[in-house]
């Protein structure tokens, strides 16, 4: 064993999806920095080219796409246009903040369309193109409301529940093709996703008041789990879910949101 080699990830190709902003870009700005030849895929193109252009003047290669999770078409036709990914990491999704009695059909189908649904069929395209090349490493994006709940997270946290379910049984069934999936649980992260949060002094400090570290991350500190579980030093982890959180799980962080 090598053990200075254990992070190269050089002559990897990396298909990040939501590359074009915080947990992504920074997933994929990682992985660059190891060696992977990235692709940055999302919805927002020019955004995806940011990411790209951050990765190609820090000395990487990288590439983009436009896609969107949540047309099973796009999907199918990503995977037919290039080779199997050696490393996938999906990290798109939606929340509609509301009490649970007050969500709409319409809303409901928005979170579970993206969140789960879009996170099952790119598994399933990454999963057939890893078994058929005899490796790979699937990486997705779950939450802690995957474990622990508060009001007005129902939908969402019903999706990232599902999500590590997935992840368990993709790697069931793909480990003996030589594919790893494991799912990654972020803490409090400052992305768009929670800028709503952001602009709510009382309740962004509530949240920091929660976890040991006693603030948010940033988006770059989700990279090192990510290369992790990309990377030959996970070898022998699959099926996991690897929680990023600050240690908000481990006492029991607790707040009721101003819904």
């Amino acid at each position: 064993m090598d053990y200075t080699n254990l992070f190269d990830l050089t002559g990897r190709t990396a298909l990040v999806i939501g590359g074009g902003s915080g947990i992504g870009r920074a997933a994929a700005q990682g992985l660059a920095a190891q060696g992977a030849t990235v692709i940055c895929a999302d919805l927002r193109e020019e955004q995806a080219a940011e990411t790209a252009a951050l990765i190609i003047r820090a000395g990487g290669q990288a590439e983009t796409r436009a896609f969107d999770m949540t047309d099973p078409f796009q999907i199918t036709a990503l995977f037919k246009s290039m080779d199997a990914p050696h490393i996938l990491v999906t990290t798109p999704s939606v929340n509609v903040r509301k009490p649970m009695l007050d969500i709409t059909p319409e809303e409901f189908d928005r979170v579970i369309n993206l969140n789960l649904k879009g996170t099952f069929f790119v598994m399933q395209e990454a999963g057939r193109a890893m078994a058929q090349a005899g490796r790979g490493s699937i990486i997705a994006f779950s939450s802690i409301r995957s474990q622990v709940v508060e009001p007005g997270q129902s939908v969402y946290a019903a999706t990232k529940s599902g999500t590590v379910q997935l992840v368990r049984t993709l790697a069931a069934e793909l480990g003996p093709q030589g594919v790893r999936v494991n799912a990654i649980a972020p803490g409090v992260v400052e992305t768009p996703l929670t800028a709503q949060i952001k602009n709510q002094p009382d309740w962004y400090n509530a949240y920091a008041r929660r976890n040991i570290l006693q603030r948010w991350a940033q988006p770059e500190e989700m990279a090192g789990a990510v290369v992790f579980l990309a990377s030959d030093a996970a070898s022998y982890v699959t099926g996991s879910l690897l929680f990023v959180d600050g240690g908000w799980m481990a006492v029991d962080g607790r707040f009721t949101p101003p819904l």
